[in-house]
């Protein structure tokens, strides 16, 4: 792995290097992952996580929005292409200009021949009412048939999941994570070590049973997910509780998807992240949709 090497492409367009991510998942047989799957489901192989692709982009947004990303910045991503194992992709981002109060900025991920990968925002200052997502969320239509997410309503909650990534896990995301980090280590200036973005969505993921509940076996996949640092960053060996609430409910002609937020607090109650994802059911590999 090459050191990190941030250029500017264009006037205020900022890349980083071009990284080649490991489809990690590929062992999760019956998973969109699995490339016997996620061919018979028109996938071109087993899919490289979004939230994977995420770890791409904290030392580029490190360089434009400064260190205090880490503590009160988030990046907020809709995922449009699926990338299959080591296809290499490359992140943007432009710089914030003048007087730009908000700290928003706009950031992308392109394949190596140019197809989009994915697009949305990112910030510092704490959570970003108008980030790419949260736009999103407000426009989701009503939904027209739900049958796999039938029994899912808006408003739905669970709280008080404990959760906590411990140093194995962090040590087995860093033998194949594209970007390394003194942050992910006891060496950070934090003293401790970080969280990448890839173990944060999986620490908030934790909420998910108390939230879904399935009809029947189905594929699904990352349709976007938004990471928020709120008193940041978070650590391993860390003991959270997590709470989530189920924002939207909808569909398409191929799928079925729900927004949920996540938030984890540590053991003082303090809120110190926060999850934006979207969910999306493949119908085509539900019983219910036969």
């Amino acid at each position: 792995m090459g050191e990190f090497v941030s250029r500017e492409v264009n006037a205020g367009v900022f890349a980083g290097p071009l990284r080649a991510p490991r489809n990690s998942a590929a062992d999760q047989k019956g998973s969109i992952h699995d490339d016997v799957v996620a061919r018979k489901l028109g996938f071109r192989g087993g899919t490289v996580a979004g939230s994977l692709h995420m770890e791409q982009f904290p030392p580029l947004l490190e360089r434009l929005l400064g260190p205090a990303w880490w503590e009160s910045g988030g990046l907020s991503l809709y995922f449009r292409f699926a990338t299959t194992d080591l296809e290499s992709v490359r992140c943007y981002a432009v710089a914030p200009g003048p007087g730009n109060g908000s700290r928003r900025i706009e950031v992308w991920m392109d394949r190596e021949d140019g197809e989009r990968v994915a697009d949305g925002s990112a910030n510092v200052g704490g959570t970003d009412p108008n980030s790419a997502l949260r736009q999103r969320i407000a426009l989701s239509p009503a939904p027209t048939e739900l049958r796999i997410l039938a029994g899912l309503a808006v408003g739905q909650s669970c709280a008080d999941v404990p959760v906590q990534i411990d140093d194995q896990s962090l040590a087995g995301r860093l033998a194949v994570i594209t970007e390394p980090s003194v942050h992910y280590s006891p060496a950070s200036r934090w003293r401790k070590a970080a969280l990448p973005p890839s173990l944060a969505v999986r620490a908030m993921r934790s909420v998910e049973p108390g939230l879904l509940v399935r009809s029947g076996p189905v594929v699904g996949l990352f349709g976007a997910i938004e990471v928020q640092h709120l008193c940041g960053p978070l650590f391993a060996g860390t003991a959270y509780r997590a709470r989530g609430r189920v924002l939207a409910v909808s569909d398409t002609p191929k799928t079925e998807y729900f927004w949920y937020e996540s938030t984890l607090a540590d053991a003082t109650g303090r809120d110190c992240a926060s999850m934006l994802m979207m969910l999306r059911f493949m119908k085509v590999s539900s019983p219910l949709w036969a």
